[in-house]
Order: C-alpha cells, then structure tokens, then sequence
C-alpha cells in the first residue's frame, strides 16, 4: 500500500491540538492482542522458557481455541503495538519541529529510560519484553527522520527485504534439521512450578543474551514497522476524515484479504513455518486489524466499551507491565502457582485471559477519574522533566 503521495498533504492536514482518538483505541487492542499471545508462555509448564525449548503451549497446540487464538493473536499485535511506536515518535518528531526545536535533541534521554524500564521489566517481570528493543530501535529511526524522504524510503524497503531473507533462511536451517522433537525440562519445569520469584530473576539474568534474540533478529523488521508507522501518521492514515477512511479501507482489503489466507496456509503446514508466519503473515494480517478497528471506531457508536480501550490506551506502558505483573503472579509457583494445576486446559488459559483484559480495561478507567496519566507514564514524565 502506497502513502508517499499523500504525506505532504496529511502533514499540514492533520490535527495540531488533542488525541487522535483511534491511536488510543488501537494502543488498548494492541495491549490486549499482546497478552492473547504471552498468556501461553505464562501457562506454559517451561514458563518464559518454553519458547526456547520448543514447548510453550503445546498442551494447546492442537485445540480449537488454541488455534484461535493463534490466528487473531500470534505477531499480529506485537507488529501493531511495534507500528504504534513509530507513530508516536513521528509525532514527538512533528511537535519538536513545530516548536524549533533540535531533533533528535531530548528524545535520545526519552529513548533511555526507554530502555532502562525494559531492563527493569525484562530481569523482574518478564523475559519477552518489548521495550528494550522498541528504545534501541526508536534511536536508530529517530536519526532517520532527519534524513531525506527518499533515503527513509529506501531503508524501509531495504530493511523488510534482509528481515524477509533471513526468515527465508531461519525456515530453511529448520527444515533442515526437522525431526528433532521438542523435549521437557524438568528443572526449568520445577523453577517456574515452585521456585521463587528471586530464582526466576537469576535465571533471566543468567540467561540474558538468549531471552533477548527475538529483537536482535528482528530488528531489520522493526525499523520496517518504525518507519511504516511514520510513513502512516503522515498519510493521515488514524484521522477521523475522507483520507483516513480511504486508507482503512485499502489496509482492510491487504490485511484480511491477503495476509489472513496467507496465515492460515502456514498454519495449516508444518510447524518449521512458524517463523514465516509469527514474522512475515503476521505483520499483513496486522494491517488489516488496524483498517478494520478505524472502520469499526468510524461506524460504531462510542459506548464503555471503546472507552475502556481509549483509556488503556492512554496508559498502554502501565498496562503492559501491569498484564505481565498479573500474568505471573497466577501462573507462576512463586505467586498462585496455577500453570502447573491447569494450564494444560485452554478454558482456564483463555479465562485467564480475559479476566486480565478485564481487570486493565475498568483499572485504567478507573485511574484516569483521578489521575491525569498512568503511574508509569507519570514517572517518566517526571524523570524526563
């Protein structure tokens, strides 16, 4: 889908005061969407390290709504919630040229605690965080913003073809070595059975460099969903007007008429495409949800429901860390202990998950009757002051 053409017109045409209210409203979904696919590594018996050893919900795999959930969930939220923060950097980059300012001047200190907070998430709440690699990623483009419209362009393009070279490699080293099946480990099994929550933190810590290889071999596709995120705000692509619908529509027809068929063949095929589905599928797919969520957010008359999503939206860090911080707590030993009493059952896992997405939709309303911003916004406000 093309959008240089209208990016110097939406520029000047978009908004210059308030909240887009469909960023907000896709900042909550993508929250929410996160979770739908963390949940299984929660109630995974490895924990956090079933991933790596290959057994992260495969008590599931093969049910129905595991499947589900995999198909709505699996990458597509990861890639939203990844686009969603190139927006917001285009638009720290946007009002830092209105007000002529040096860019990127302060931001680089924005991008640190960033980081600093992903550190502090990854070694006490939870090894598959984010942040680390959004903060490292935001730097790079950043940068990137004060170059020529055509050189963004070609690091874009340039980017999604290493990131899609790669995966083309990665499956294929997995065919390669097919027939290896996934083993259990009883001692990783036993840590996050019934082992304390300072155990869990040295082992993450022990294990740093290989929790932390999701970011470092998708970085190329994050600098493409980064730079798309830009490329979109500044086609008017989440304005409440005749562009923004056109756009919807058009990412509508390429996410779901494209990327869901494409989707589902590879879940269909054999598990070695997981990589080509988690990183290539997912992320079309991921367009698609986003025109479909403008479109509803258009038609759809504002109700609790959407203003629940606006106001996690407008508190997504503090609710990501705070679905995590649950998360572990019931599943893991350390806390309610209930991955190894039922996360062999996919009710209890999607339950499970729909009781946190409960509890962050009426909390953030909640909070924000009293308080102007979430408690980890209203932190990095304050550090950043």
């Amino acid at each position: 889908m093309d959008t240089i053409k209208a990016e110097a017109a939406a520029v000047t045409a978009a908004p210059t005061g308030g909240r887009l209210a469909l960023l907000d409203v896709l900042r909550g979904v993508a929250i929410l969407g996160t979770l739908g696919t963390n949940i299984w590594i929660f109630a995974s018996p490895a924990g956090e390290a079933g991933p790596l050893i290959g057994t992260a919900g495969t008590a599931t795999d093969h049910t129905a709504i595991g499947w589900l959930f995999e198909l709505l969930a699996n990458g597509k939220f990861l890639s939203m919630l990844t686009v969603l923060f190139g927006v917001g950097l285009a638009i720290q980059f946007r009002s830092s040229e209105k007000r002529g300012r040096r860019w990127p001047g302060r931001y680089h200190w924005r991008a640190l605690f960033l980081f600093a907070e992903g550190t502090i998430h990854f070694t006490l709440v939870f090894a598959w965080d984010v942040l680390m690699g959004y903060a490292v990623t935001a730097i790079v483009v950043a940068w990137l913003l004060t170059r020529s419209r055509r050189a963004l362009h070609a690091v874009m393009w340039s980017a999604l073809g290493v990131h899609l070279a790669f995966m083309g490699l990665v499956t294929a080293a997995m065919f390669a070595e097919s027939g290896a099946d996934a083993q259990p480990d009883e001692e990783i099994e036993a840590l996050y059975a019934s082992g304390s929550w300072f155990d869990q933190v040295q082992f993450r810590i022990d294990n740093a460099l290989i929790f932390r290889i999701e970011p470092i071999v998708t970085f190329p596709l994050l600098v493409f969903l980064f730079i798309l995120g830009v490329r979109l705000f500044r086609a008017g692509a989440f304005g409440a007007d005749e562009r923004g619908r056109a756009i919807h529509g058009r990412m509508l027809a390429w996410g779901l008429g494209i990327g869901l068929p494409l989707n589902v063949a590879l879940m269909a095929g054999p598990d070695e495409l997981f990589f080509l589905e988690r990183y290539a599928a997912a992320p079309i797919v991921m367009l698609g949800f986003i025109g479909l969520t403008g479109l509803l957010v258009e038609k759809v008359r504002r109700g609790p429901v959407r203003a629940s999503l606006e106001t996690l939206g407008r508190t997504a860090l503090s609710g990501y860390i705070l679905q995590n911080v649950l998360a572990s707590a019931i599943m893991y030993g350390w806390g309610l202990g209930l991955a190894d009493r039922f996360g062999a059952n996919p009710w209890f896992v999607a339950g499970t998950w729909l009781a946190i997405s409960a509890v962050l939709l009426v909390g953030s309303r909640l909070w924000l009757r009293r308080f102007d911003n979430g408690p980890a916004e209203a932190l990095q406000k304050a550090i950043l002051r």
